[in-house]
Parts: C-alpha cells; structure tokens; sequence
C-alpha cells in the first residue's frame, strides 16, 4: 500500500488554502510550532468559529510530529477526539474533516503522520504506526484533558491504524469511531489488483484482527458508494469486532460521513460515550 504524504518545509512562512465551505481564498501565517494564523488575502484575520493550537511531539524514533488541538471557544461538551486522518496531503486539507465534531462542543486532536505537513521523518506504515502510538501517549500526557472522555475516530488510512491501535488504549478511552477504512492493507491490495495485489503487499499491522482485542463501543461508517475503500472492506472490519458496535451505512463520496450525516454521527459518539 503506498502512502501520498504532501510535505512542508520548516521554513516555509505562508500557505494558502480554500475555505471548502465558503470557496474563499485564505492565507495561512506560520509561526513558532508551525502556529497558523487564516487571513483573507486582504490581511483582515479569518475567524474559522473555533480556535486552533498547534502542537509538536516526537515519536519512540525521534521523529518531530505537528498536531492541532481545535476547540470551540465558547462550547466544550466534556469529550476530546483523537482524529486519525486518511492518506494524502496533510492536515492542511484534513483539518476540515474535524470541523463538523469541533462545531458540536468536541475538542479534536488532530496530527499528521511521519513525513506529512510540518512532520519530521519518513511516510511508511512503520512510521505511521509508531506515530499513532506517540499521540496516544502526548494526549495521555496532558494534564488539562484528564476529565475529558477520550474517543478515537480514524478515517481510510487513520480508521485502519484506529483499529489496530484501540485494544492498546482500551482502558483509556471510551469508544472508537473508523469510517471508511479497510480490513487490512492486503485487503485493500486485492481489491485492487486481485490476487497478485495480495501477494505483493505486506501486513505490517491487521486491523481485523487487533479490532478483535477490542471490547468498547465502536462505530464504523462506510459509504456503500466508496469508490476509494469498497463498502465491503469495512463491512469485513465490522464483523470481526465484538459487540457492542454499531454499522451506519452511507451514501456519498469517501470519508464524506462527517459531513452528510454529522447530526447522527455525534448522536452515536454521545451515546458511546455516556454508556460508559
């Protein structure tokens, strides 16, 4: 399975970007720990309706890795998520995968992987499993989330890496969200490629089979029209995990659940959460 990471200089000072909601052209200032500050292209501050903070971390082989905490100013529900994003670009372009659980009283952490963004090292599956590990243990280390309810969400490549990481963490979370994401990296290679494909590829982790370690709420969100990741591939996570779980069906594009279905995503996440 390869992974398409954009990278970024460390030097870099200035990225420009589109809101996805309003199709405005917005200019990101990059300051000390890559803080970014949105600006029109006029210079006027951008207000996005929520707060971010950037953070850096170092992964078990040194690594330097840059994360995100956003937050509502003026809304905290008591729930914190870890966002595990897809592969491709960055969090640049993933942020806006958290916006909808930020905008609903959820403070969201969101990183990017090895060798993506700001992120120091290599984009390997290695990586990225040593670097799920390291946010894990950066989020444990805050002491201003120890009353928070924790909750993983992972999208395609982060649900996967979610899957096979949550048993880890069991007893420090209360439920796990993956939404479309595959059953494991030779899955996908056949689904692809058929027979050759799985042959071609090695399972580093199986997130089928680690979800089988996993006994909390979890919740998986699959398009039945994923052209990306095949409806199939989830369906296959699902069956493998214990109860109690939960399968919401979608229609749309990729990762797009968030987005369509945001009101009966958060309902679930509430409920998951309060059952504890």
């Amino acid at each position: 399975m390869f992974l398409f990471p954009e990278k970024i200089p460390s030097s870099t000072e200035r990225l420009n970007i589109v809101n996805h909601r309003s199709g405005q052209n917005l200019v990101v200032e990059i300051g000390e720990q890559f803080q970014p500050t949105l600006k029109t292209e006029d210079g006027d501050l951008f207000d996005p309706g929520y707060e971010i903070e950037s953070k850096v971390f170092k992964n078990e082989i040194g690594n330097q890795l840059n994360g995100w905490f956003m937050h509502s100013v003026s809304e905290h529900n008591g729930t914190t998520v870890v966002f595990f994003h897809g592969n491709a670009s960055n969090i640049f372009t993933h942020y806006r995968q958290a916006e909808p659980l930020v905008e609903n009283g959820f403070r969201v952490f969101i990183f990017d992987y090895s060798g993506y963004g700001f992120s120091e090292g290599a984009a390997t599956r290695k990586n990225v499993l040593k670097d799920g590990h390291a946010a894990m243990d950066f989020i444990n280390e805050q002491a201003d989330l120890k009353n928070d309810n924790l909750v993983l969400y992972g999208q395609s490549l982060g649900g996967h890496l979610v899957a096979s990481i949550a048993a880890e963490y069991e007893d420090q979370i209360e439920a796990v969200v993956v939404e479309g994401a595959f059953s494991s990296s030779k899955d996908i290679a056949a689904s692809v490629a058929g027979f050759i494909g799985r042959s071609l590829v090695a399972d580093l982790y199986i997130g089928k089979e680690a979800i089988q370690d996993y006994h909390k709420p979890l919740l998986i969100i699959h398009s039945v029209e994923d052209e990306t990741i095949p409806f199939e591939l989830g369906e296959k996570l699902y069956n493998y995990a214990n109860q109690p779980k939960s399968l919401l069906k979608t229609h749309g594009c990729h990762m797009c659940g968030i987005h369509y279905y945001t009101e009966e995503i958060v309902e679930q996440i509430q409920s998951m959460v309060n059952s504890g």
